[in-house]
């Protein structure tokens, strides 16, 4: 019975707070009352939130990315098994192929892998930590209603034509605790929030400076096993140099077929640049 009775006052002083509060409210927006501010909060809450909305939208751009690497990575893994499955085993470089296919695979695997570890999963950790943030935000938020309500209550007592003392001395002690709970956390947030800021920039910079290593390892590993395949390749036309690749153009009746081509083989200028890679 004892508990039920704890509950049942726990929960009216609560309605009574949120009862408090929305009174509060309304008149500061008629203008009644005033409300207390702090610019310099108030700058650092809506860095914060910039913060959260370039955040979010680069988490989502890095996710995008990661998923479409993923994509690429089957798409070559694909591409590599059907070459394989279609290259006899009596024609040159056959052994050579599986090692490049092999080494092909594994690099997306790698590079997939550690664009998850080293991009997305730093920049999730990143964002983890607004949600306290926005959360003491919200409540200091409630205390500072609190606060104010409590001051002027305590005024309107003192400014009483009939003053009740023993009214007065509650409020006060109502007030200075009020106080006391919202200072604390506006301190806390004034300090917090411009350090929170600042580390959005070593965030990027991590982040895009472990792209842009992971990419050029990638690219430069990957341009090695294009040339490797390129001379498997090579191999594969001097075996068969008999062998014409013969494309033949589609013609309308009654109008003469047009002479067949042949598409020349000749290796490529080496200038120096990376491959696309499979």
């Amino acid at each position: 019975m004892a508990e039920g009775k704890s509950g049942a006052g726990l929960f009216a002083k609560q309605v009574q707070k949120h009862f408090s509060r929305a009174q509060e409210k309304v008149l500061q927006k008629l203008g009644k009352t005033v409300e207390t501010k702090d610019e310099q909060f108030e700058q650092s809450a809506n860095n914060f939130q910039l913060q959260q909305n370039e955040g979010n939208k680069l988490y989502k751009d890095l996710k995008a990315f990661v998923g479409a690497v993923k994509v690429m990575h089957e798409s070559s893994r694909k591409v590599t098994e059907t070459l394989q499955e279609i290259y006899s085993t009596e024609w040159d470089g056959h052994v050579e192929l599986k090692a490049i296919a092999d080494s092909n695979d594994l690099l997306w695997e790698d590079y997939e892998a550690k664009l998850g570890d080293q991009a997305l999963r730093l920049m999730e950790n990143y964002l983890a930590q607004f949600g306290d943030i926005k959360e003491r935000i919200a409540k200091r938020g409630r205390k500072l209603v609190d606060y104010d309500s409590a001051r002027h209550h305590l005024e309107a007592l003192q400014n009483a034509k009939k003053k009740d003392e023993a009214k007065i001395a509650k409020a006060e002690e109502e007030f200075n605790r009020a106080q006391a709970v919202f200072e604390e956390l506006n301190r806390e947030l004034r300090e917090e929030l411009p350090v929170l800021y600042g580390s959005r920039i070593a965030c990027y910079v991590t982040i895009f400076q472990n792209i842009s290593n992971l990419r050029d390892i990638f690219y430069k590993e990957m341009s090695k096993l294009n040339r490797d395949l390129y001379e498997v390749m090579g191999k594969l036309d001097k075996q068969h140099s008999s062998k014409v690749f013969i494309i033949k153009g589609p013609h309308e009746h009654g109008t003469p077929e047009p002479p067949e081509q042949d598409v020349s083989c000749d290796p490529p200028q080496d200038t120096g640049e990376s491959l696309t890679p499979l």
